[in-house]
């Protein structure tokens, strides 16, 4: 047992912190069961700027991820370190109804706007190398958006889109500066999903008899309408292999080659009814299998780079996901029990009794983040997080009890 500290938010957010009522004392964190198998690794400095260099940040020889945790009761926020174990406090948000992240920031959806979190942790990926950086975790501020439905980045540009008006695009820098600049609002984007990818923007347009995806350029012009259609599209991701988008009758993989856009469909092979369909992705950062419920008794496993679909029957399950390249699919069941199938099979090789039924089938439903070595799940009920080694028969491997109750985790520095 160790004891693990409440850490106030760092010399780099303090200053945007100031007067917010930070959540000391509230005894966020108390203790934890160790075993993290993970060790802090710092890249050597140098007195010259290196590649990858990135002012006030640090750069590390490996991942540096972190957990945004949210409570829709109390409004208590706060970020855990799962390399240090320290969590930083931050401004209390009132009435949190839903949590999304971009690998490095995480958006809090509240009734009157969205307000972003910089977590001080992300990656930049070279194809043929990688960058991990760590730095001070700050509360940036709000933006304008309170109906957000769903947010993508690259390194230029956050897009937000609305459930019911035009999306908007902020300055990516902008925001990595600490501050939040003014939204430039996207003709033609109602309702649909905004995707910057290879430094343009896919608009899937929403709504009956809409079923196209647009390329345009980063000031909204259209380049191209890809000839492929996407009927209903609902559910987006972004893998090493191109974009994908959910569809009504399987998906969409749009991919790029020296400036020339492309669109592939996967379709799911069968009828699928609407309420069977995938339309929320989850996977690895990286990862080419993305995992999606399919109804309430099963999952899909969508391989990109096989353009293959898999159904797997797991029983009643609330989420699922998994870390691709033969790890298997991770699935929290109804009844709270965690079980790990093996996707070429479809067959459950191991399970776990982990979370109550009432935690799992509450209100508060749980998620399951999950990087190369780890899963993480969400007890909102018990005010845990729960550490999962999942290459190891779904070992428990650390307990994060909290002083508050997490309705809402991601996961970022990915």
């Amino acid at each position: 047992m160790t004891l693990r500290k409440i850490r106030p938010a760092t010399a780099l957010s303090r200053a945007a912190l100031v007067g917010s009522g930070l959540l000391i004392g509230s005894g966020l964190l108390a203790g934890c069961q160790h075993d993290s198998g993970r060790q802090p690794a710092s890249v050597p400095k140098s007195s010259s700027a290196p590649h990858g260099y990135v002012e006030g940040a640090e750069e590390t020889a490996e991942q540096q991820p972190r957990l945004v945790l949210a409570d829709a009761g109390t409004g208590a926020v706060g970020v855990l370190d799962l390399i240090t174990e320290d969590i930083t406090p931050l401004k209390r948000t009132d009435g949190v109804r839903g949590l999304r992240a971009d690998g490095r920031f995480a958006y809090l959806r509240t009734g009157s706007a969205t307000h972003v979190v910089d977590t001080g942790t992300w990656m930049v990926d070279h194809g043929d190398h990688v960058h991990y950086y760590r730095a001070g975790i700050r509360d940036v501020g709000p933006i304008g958006a309170a109906d957000t439905a769903r947010i993508h980045s690259d390194p230029a540009v956050t897009a937000v889109s609305s459930a019911r008006g035009a999306g908007e695009l902020f300055d990516r820098k902008r925001l990595e500066s600490g501050t939040v600049p003014r939204g430039r609002a996207l003709p033609g984007t109602d309702g649909g999903a905004i995707v910057p990818y290879k430094e343009h923007l896919l608009v899937a347009s929403a709504g009956a008899g809409r079923d196209t995806v647009e390329v345009r350029d980063r000031d909204g012009a259209r380049v191209v309408t890809l000839e492929e259609p996407c009927a209903e599209a609902r559910g987006e991701a972004v893998t090493r292999r191109g974009a994908v988008f959910g569809c009504a009758d399987g998906a969409l993989l749009v991919s790029e080659d020296k400036g020339t856009f492309g669109a592939e469909k996967i379709v799911y092979g069968e009828d699928v009814s609407g309420s069977d369909r995938a339309v929320d992705f989850r996977h690895r950062a990286g990862s080419t299998t993305l995992a999606a419920r399919s109804g309430a008794e099963a999952v899909w496993i969508l391989d990109v780079t096989d353009r293959a679909w898999t159904r797997i029957r797991t029983g009643p399950v609330v989420a699922a996901n998994t870390a691709g390249e033969g790890a298997p699919l991770l699935a929290l069941g109804r009844d709270g029990a965690l079980s790990a199938y093996d996707i070429a099979t479809g067959k459950r090789t191991v399970r776990k009794e982990l979370l109550t039924k009432e935690a799992a089938s509450g209100t508060a439903s749980p998620v399951i983040e999950i990087d190369t070595t780890r899963a993480y799940i969400n007890d909102a009920a018990a005010k845990k997080v729960y550490e999962i080694d999942y290459n190891d028969r779904l070992r428990l491997a650390r307990t994060f009890p909290l002083g508050f109750a997490p309705t809402y985790m991601v996961e970022t520095g990915r």
